[in-house]
């Protein structure tokens, strides 16, 4: 009987402690409590989200190291054969202007026959000016025959072999060219030198001559066609106690540029050194 009696009280006090929590929590009083225990699991949740995250980071950053140097040395080949395809187009460009220019040249003087050349060699030496271009005497190119560009007269064939020849340019110190200046239609030499500066020399002292001038090709001596464009004179140096006046003249031709050439091949030089009348000592 006893024992029934305390089953009976202990079945009760739990319904009561139940009946107790439900009023309550149905009352609001754990409200607070509730949303402490639950902002409390959600930042530790989080804590471990990132420690989780975190640790993965951690273990994947080698591969993913290889991966981004692999992609980074295929990034690098790309631009480099970019650059080298942007570089190869730009000289396509530049050669196809030039040839361009070229043929305009060419069409706009019909008196002459042309053959296009590629510069291919320069001579090494500080005191010689030369160039060497990929026409020889298999193309018909002989040894004389004048070559110029679109602006203006560059030099005169000096040797040739079967697939090559050298070229002198009007700057070498051993070149000198029969000019006359446009305007005066004054008659004088035009010689290189060392420093690949040119001059005019055996000026008469009375004829008078103008920067800006226009120096061309006179066709004496038999060197050179007549009227191809040297360049401009650039001052005048005269004293009364000298014969001639000297004149530098600056290029049309800009030699440290040369790519491609036009060689004259219907003019055949004449050397008239044989008929010159010769000298008694």
């Amino acid at each position: 009987m006893r024992d029934f009696f305390s089953r009976t009280l202990q079945t009760t006090i739990v319904f009561l402690v139940i009946g107790g929590v439900m009023a309550l929590a149905l009352g609001g009083f754990f409200g607070s409590a509730s949303n402490l225990f639950s902002g409390s699991m959600v930042s530790v949740q989080d804590w471990m989200s990132s420690r989780y995250i975190a640790i993965q980071e951690f273990l994947r950053a080698p591969r993913d190291m290889v991966v981004l140097r692999q992609r980074n040395a295929e990034l690098e080949a790309e631009i480099s054969r970019l650059q080298t395809q942007m570089i190869e187009l730009q000289q396509q460009v530049a050669e196809t202007q030039i040839l361009s220019a070229l043929v305009d040249f060419s069409r706009a003087n019909p008196e002459n026959t042309y053959m296009a050349a590629a510069v291919i060699g320069r001579d090494p030496s500080p005191f010689l000016h030369y160039v060497i271009i990929n026409r020889g005497s298999s193309d018909g190119v002989l040894s004389g025959m004048p070559v110029v560009t679109n602006q203006g007269l560059v030099g005169r064939i000096d040797a040739v072999i079967a697939d090559a020849a050298r070229v002198q340019l009007i700057t070498d110190p051993g070149s000198v060219v029969n000019i006359r200046l446009q305007n005066s239609e004054t008659e004088a030499l035009l010689a290189g030198s060392v420093t690949g500066d040119l001059a005019l020399e055996m000026i008469p002292q009375d004829i008078t001559i103008e920067p800006n001038d226009i120096v061309l090709t006179s066709g004496l001596g038999g060197g050179f066609p007549p009227d191809l464009i040297v360049g401009q004179v650039q001052n005048v140096r005269q004293r009364d106690y000298e014969l001639f006046q000297i004149a530098s003249v600056q290029t049309v031709v800009d030699f440290s540029r040369l790519e491609i050439v036009l060689v004259i091949t219907n003019f055949r030089p004449v050397d008239i050194a044989p008929l010159a009348p010769e000298t008694t000592p």
